[in-house]
């Protein structure tokens, strides 16, 4: 245990618990030095100082002998603050009383609100819990800080981490919500979930210095049409940041401030919202956001600041352990543990007789069967899908065809877990809960009234007020084959509203999606429904109720067909009924949930986006590929677009598994020489990604054993963590060729090449500390 004593350099009142042995000591000791005006914590690696008007003033690094101090002086950080949306004002404190006896700190506010924060002191980070909040009515949500750094490296805008990653600093600051209600960014943000953009921002200003016309923090839309995902990333340019959240935000100098928040979600209220707000094809549409009993009174966050060389395995590893935040592993290891990347296999071709002996042999873990069709939740099949009996045989090998549960036993005998691509919550034509007999349970934009009876063919369909009914459903490419209402059980599409009373639905068809068309009576509710887009993609958003059943349903799906891996695409879905990353956060608790419920492992996915909603539950985010995300021949992020710069930046920064996508095809051409630089720059970065296997491609291949054996040699080096920090920098460097060789069951030779001959072996060994 380490006790601050009272001196000049740190003079007030510190506490730090390390041991609960000395717990009253350490308080006893630290109550003699208390200034009334300021209070002081302290973790292992961060002290704190609030002061008498409810400010964080200091941010001290503790782990170095001269106490850097991480807080702005012209910028100190409000602890909480208050959010009357009715007036779009933030209540920050006034001030702030703390209690000794019971660790409690009372912030006052200027609209004569009165909260109370637990404030309980970890070896590692600092936890806030909101315990109650007086003169309430008028205030939405509360907002935990900003709280401000003068770091202006790297900005982690999913967690909420602002990280300098230099050798002189290494240190990083970030929070985390600990409860569900409590999300990343701020109380601003619509529909709770930040808009997708690019912002200015160098992280170097020496090496990328910004250019006149663009200035820090500056906000660009994304490139392309806005339909196309793939062109959305248009910028290489490293000091454009597409953003992904906004728990961490830069100012017009560059520095980065961290921000979560919590809202009261039981009051009605209506949104205007957009994930890509900025573009034609996806401008925001309004929407009734359902009312839920969820409330902001119990939000926690753990602040924490520690080495940032160290903070991933120490300190958040720490955290989410020791609050019980979701911890889904691979082999032991928790996912977010860089020795615990590994590679996937993605199937191409349709033919299935060796995909298992070649994931085996790589010794990857899971193979997505890619090229099967999507699958859609219908809660129809009760998760049987391939029938009652497992009677379809999708699945093709010259031996006999099998069903996913028969595939997933042979596989399972090896240690891996088969997966499939769903579309996350679009309720598709002729599903259960979409059509002939849509669900009651549906997500709607708007609620209006029917103003004249109508029989089963008439087109003339009065409402009571027309307003936002001309708005195209959505808010994603706003495709019109899916702007519909729902009136009693049947669908009905339309176009337009007209201008003059009596206000009437415009170009309608009855009987949308074979519903079936009926007679509806004055005063019959019309749902405006919110829906996905098309492409495929077709279909409607559930309320939260359902929205519920289909996690479980997918986690019903994994148990009774052997599935352990999904591709979610669509999963900006979950952001469409206004409730965001809440909505992620509780579509995967009550999917994990319900997987514990069949004794299953936790489900390993990976989806089309990353939110501080799926982060702790998401194992990977191998999203597109080819050259789009890592061109093997240019041995750049990106060749054809920036999505390779963008994503690699984005998961690099929020400490998560940085993808490459489904890419590195094995085939005639390919060579091992190859697959050596794609596992350099998967090992050194910490990258993951989904190698396509097509059987008659890679029998094609005449070396084929080798690029095996090569790819086997570093995946069991990585598992191993035999690869330090200081080697890891140096093999992402694009322009340098190694060859890995395997000496035993613990030891590797990594040579350096020049040309085709090796320089002098660097010893890497298995780390059995399990260090990082």
């Amino acid at each position: 245990m380490k006790i601050v004593k009272c001196n000049t350099q740190y003079p007030l009142k510190t506490i730090r618990i390390n041991k609960s042995l000395f717990f009253f000591f350490v308080i006893s000791l630290v109550l003699s030095c208390q200034n009334p005006d300021q209070v002081k914590f302290a973790t292992n690696y961060l002290g704190i100082t609030l002061n008498d008007k409810g400010y964080i003033t200091s941010l001290k690094n503790l782990t170095k002998q001269e106490l850097h101090d991480f807080s702005p002086p012209d910028k100190p950080s409000p602890l909480l603050s208050l959010y009357n949306s009715k007036l779009d004002t933030l209540y920050a404190p006034q001030s702030a009383d703390y209690n000794n006896s019971d660790n409690i700190i009372r912030l006052n506010y200027g609209n004569q609100s009165v909260a109370e924060i637990r404030i309980d002191a970890k070896e590692k980070y600092l936890k806030f819990t909101l315990l109650s909040l007086s003169n309430r009515e008028d205030i939405e949500g509360v907002q935990w800080g900003s709280i401000h750094t003068n770091i202006n490296n790297l900005l982690g805008e999913i967690i909420g981490v602002a990280r300098d990653t230099s050798e002189t600093v290494n240190y990083a600051i970030g929070m985390l919500a600990l409860n569900d209600n409590t999300l990343g960014g701020n109380s601003r943000t619509i529909g709770d979930a930040a808009p997708f953009q690019y912002i200015i921002h160098s992280p170097d200003t020496l090496l990328y210095p910004l250019p006149d016309h663009l200035h820090e923090g500056q906000v660009f839309t994304l490139g392309g049409d806005g339909i196309s995902d793939v062109a959305f990333y248009a910028h290489k340019e490293p000091y454009y940041r597409i953003m992904y959240g906004n728990a961490a935000e830069v100012d017009n100098e560059g520095k980065i401030s961290i921000t979560y928040n919590s809202r009261d979600r039981s009051k009605k209220r209506e949104i205007y919202f957009s994930l890509i707000p900025n573009m034609p094809a996806n401008t925001p549409n309004h929407l009734e956001v359902q009312p839920l009993p969820i409330d902001y009174i119990g939000s926690s966050v753990a602040l924490w600041g520690s080495p940032d060389s160290t903070a991933l395995m120490d300190v958040i590893q720490d955290i989410v352990l020791a609050e019980g935040l979701p911890y889904p592993t691979i082999d032991g290891k928790w996912v977010k543990d860089p020795a615990a990347y590994v590679p996937d296999a993605i199937t191409s071709g349709g033919l299935y007789d060796s995909i298992i002996s070649y994931t085996s042999r790589l010794g990857f873990k899971a193979i997505s069967l890619y090229d099967q069709d999507f699958l859609r939740p219908d809660r129809g099949n009760e998760g049987f899908i391939d029938g009652k009996y497992f009677e379809k045989k999708p699945l093709k090998l010259t031996s006999g065809n099998l069903s996913h549960k028969e595939f997933a036993k042979i596989a399972a005998e090896r240690n891996i877990i088969i997966g499939r691509t769903p579309i996350t919550t679009a309720l598709a034509p002729g599903t259960k809960d979409a059509s002939p007999n849509p669900s009651d349970s549906l997500c709607y934009q708007q609620k209006r009234l029917l103003k004249n009876t109508i029989s089963s063919t008439d087109t003339i369909i009065i409402v009571d007020d027309p307003t936002y009914m001309d708005e195209i459903a959505s808010w994603e490419g706003h495709a019109e084959n899916l702007n519909m209402v729902k009136i009693g059980n049947e669908l009905i599409h339309y176009l337009g509203v007209s201008k003059d009373e009596p206000y009437r639905l415009l170009n309608v068809k009855r009987g949308y999606w074979g519903t079936k068309p009926i007679e509806h009576v004055k005063e019959d509710t019309i749902y405006k429904l919110q829906v996905t887009l098309n492409y495929g993609y077709d279909g409607l958003i559930p309320n939260m109720q359902l929205q519920d059943k289909i996690a479980e349903y997918y986690a019903d799906v994994c148990y009774i067909n052997g599935i352990g891996y999904y591709d979610f695409d669509g999963q900006e879905f979950l952001f469409n009924n206004g409730h965001g990353y809440y909505s992620t956060k509780r579509f995967f608790g009550k999917m994990f949930k319900q997987a514990a419920t069949h004794g299953i492992a936790p489900i390993r996915f990976t989806g089309a986006t990353l939110s501080e909603g799926s982060w702790h539950y998401q194992s990977i985010w191998n999203v597109g590929g080819g050259k789009n995300l890592y061109d093997l021949d240019t041995r750049e992020w990106g060749s054809t677009t920036s999505q390779g710069k963008d994503l690699r930046d984005v998961t690099y920064a929020n400490y998560f598994p940085t993808g490459m996508g489904g890419n590195f095809p094995i085939n005639a051409q390919s060579t091992a020489e190859q697959y050596e630089h794609i596992q350099a720059i998967s090992v050194g970065l910490g990258t993951t990604y989904s190698l396509y296997l097509n059987q008659k491609d890679v029998e094609s291949c005449p070396e084929k054993e080798a690029i095996f054996k090569v790819i086997r040699t570093w995946e069991n080096a990585r598992a191993a963590n035999a690869f330090p920090r200081d080697i890891k920098k140096i093999l992402v460097d694009p322009k340098r060729n190694w060859h890995l060789e395997q000496l035993d069951h613990n030891n590797w030779n990594l040579y350096p090449l020049e040309g085709n001959a090796k320089r002098e072996a660097i010893k890497l060994s298995r780390d059995f500390e399990g260090g990082y």
